[in-house]
């Protein structure tokens, strides 16, 4: 897919300042791409065919990266799994082009996430997860010993995996849920954005030890309002000692349909708006390609990439001089595969040309049976209605910015 990336813009203290400004991070390099730093937004999505189907993993993975998915997650529930990745790997090269791979390691994971890692570019772990604590019914806290004794066991669980993908120049993705903190988290901190916190420090602070930082983090949640603090809570405790590792930003389990959508949006967009976040994925209950077009409208909307049309038209009134609901379909579905053009479709000339003053391009109704072409803000030509969307099409082609489908 074709993007116009949007440079990341100089902090100005500037009442009334449009520019969303990204917190600066560290560089992370992904296989052939970089999040974080002052490279755009990163899209994510995963594939939900089972890993030992080379085939249909393939293909799961081809489809996603060629409308746009720049990072691709599989899961590695098993060594078989792990193993399988090294013919994945291998047959998209051969068939396709390299894609970026993250593995996902869940449960005790420490032999899988070794053999994965020979195969992967990223190896993503939960630190609830990682290293499972058996649950004691009977309990009702933690000693500082207990408390110090599993970190000892996480950091001599975790440590090879760390080393392995420090050597490789690999990645890992601390991604922490806040439905499966661990047990001793819970006790410690509560269910809370503070617990989820804490659980990707202790990860990052054993990673930093053995000089690994090649690390991205993510805190998801089900709920919103916890998502949004658990990662501002993140990137102030970051700011406090010095760290700078980008965030994968995510509502996790937000289910389907509108819902799943607008909630996406809510937590995501909020937090990229705020300047938070250097990599994306909307997880819906859906089929994984339907997660990419939701990825960059939420970027497009805040300006953070431009890989469509971006269209601008008004809601209709008793001015309106033609059916605008299916005038605007029309000139989408005609021109929807074009990339970093803003093109207005107005009712009426009493406001149109006014509130579509920053369109490239602007289709107004004029009076009854005719519309009227605009360029920026000025009037081209008046022609008939019949003839309006043909007539616009022939403008872009004028200017050259016209490409086939």
């Amino acid at each position: 897919m074709q993007t116009i990336e949007q440079p990341i813009a100089p902090r100005e203290d500037k009442l009334f300042d449009t520019t969303i400004h990204r917190r600066q991070t560290r560089a992370v390099k992904v296989g052939s791409v970089t999040i974080g730093g002052n490279n755009p937004v990163v899209v994510q999505s995963m594939i939900n065919e089972d890993t030992l189907d080379i085939d249909g993993s393939v293909a799961g993975i081809r489809r996603l990266h060629e409308i746009g998915c720049e990072i691709v997650r599989v899961t590695v529930p098993s060594m078989a799994h792990a193993r399988a990745l090294a013919e994945i790997k291998q047959k998209l090269a051969d068939t396709y082009q390299p894609v970026p791979l993250v593995a996902d390691v869940h449960h005790n994971g420490m032999k899988i996430a070794l053999e994965v890692a020979k195969h992967v570019d990223k190896v993503r772990i939960n630190p609830g997860l990682y290293v499972f604590e058996k649950p004691k019914g009977d309990r009702t806290e933690y000693s500082q010993t207990e408390f110090e004794e599993i970190g000892a066991k996480i950091k001599e669980t975790l440590e090879p995996l760390v080393i392995s993908l420090r050597d490789q120049g690999k990645a890992m993705r601390i991604g922490v849920n806040h439905g499966s903190l661990a047990e001793r988290m819970l006790f410690t901190y509560g269910d809370t954005p503070e617990g989820m916190v804490e659980s990707a420090l202790e990860f990052i602070r054993i990673c930093e030890s053995l000089d690994f930082k090649n690390l991205i983090i993510s805190l998801k949640a089900s709920r919103v309002p916890v998502m949004l603090s658990a990662y501002r809570l993140m990137v102030k405790k970051m700011d406090e000692l010095g760290m700078s590792y980008p965030l994968h930003l995510g509502v996790t389990e937000a289910g389907d349909g509108e819902y799943g959508r607008i909630k996406s949006t809510a937590g995501i967009g909020t937090l990229l708006a705020e300047g938070i976040g250097d990599t994306i994925r909307v997880s819906l209950t859906e089929a994984p390609e339907k997660e990419i077009p939701v990825c960059y409208s939420i970027l497009q909307a805040l300006g953070l990439r431009k890989t469509m049309v971006e269209y601008v038209a008004c809601p209709s009134c008793g001015r309106t001089l033609f059916n605008l609901e299916e005038v605007l379909h029309k000139v989408r579905e005609a021109t929807k595969h074009l990339t970093g053009l803003d093109i207005a479709v107005m009712g009426c000339i009493v406001n149109g040309p006014g509130e579509m003053a920053d369109a490239d391009y602007g289709y107004v109704g004029r009076q009854p049976g005719f519309i009227s072409l605009y360029r920026g803000r000025e009037e081209i030509r008046k022609v008939p209605e019949a003839e309006g969307v043909e007539q616009l099409i022939q403008l872009i082609k004028d200017d050259g910015k016209w490409v086939d489908p």
